[in-house]
């Protein structure tokens, strides 16, 4: 599975961005969890959201619940990230990830692909 995020940029604190992440393999795209993470320089890798196969599902982290949302299309096989009221420590590379049995885990480590990111930086 090859995942390609997008929509990431430079943006005023209090503003919004959609990011959108759009899968391509062999396993279909219904069939997969997927997630967004993200990793500012010097910090760990933070789980932001994620959301089931069927998206009846959705999970947050703890400083995203609120402001971000999360959805799928998967007649368009692309996964999105709408992101509100941002503030300067959301400043961050996003990345996309998906999982082929997902039960709304935060953890990096049961995802099984990840995308290249995408920047966001929010200034004050």
């Amino acid at each position: 599975v090859q995942l390609q995020a997008s929509g990431g940029g430079s943006v005023q604190s209090g503003e919004t961005l959609r990011l959108s992440c759009t899968a391509a393999g062999h396993t279909p795209f219904g069939r997969l969890g997927m997630a967004w993470f993200r990793q500012a320089p010097g910090k760990r890798r933070e789980f932001v959201a994620a959301i089931s196969r069927s998206g009846s599902s959705k999970y947050y982290g703890d400083s995203m619940s609120g402001r971000f949302a999360i959805s799928r299309d998967n007649a368009k096989n692309t996964v999105y990230l709408q992101m509100n009221s941002l503030k300067p420590e959301d400043t961050a590379v996003y990345y996309c990830a998906a999982a082929r049995y997902y039960s709304g885990s935060h953890s990096a480590g049961d995802m099984d692909y990840w995308g290249k990111g995408t920047q966001v930086t929010v200034s004050s």
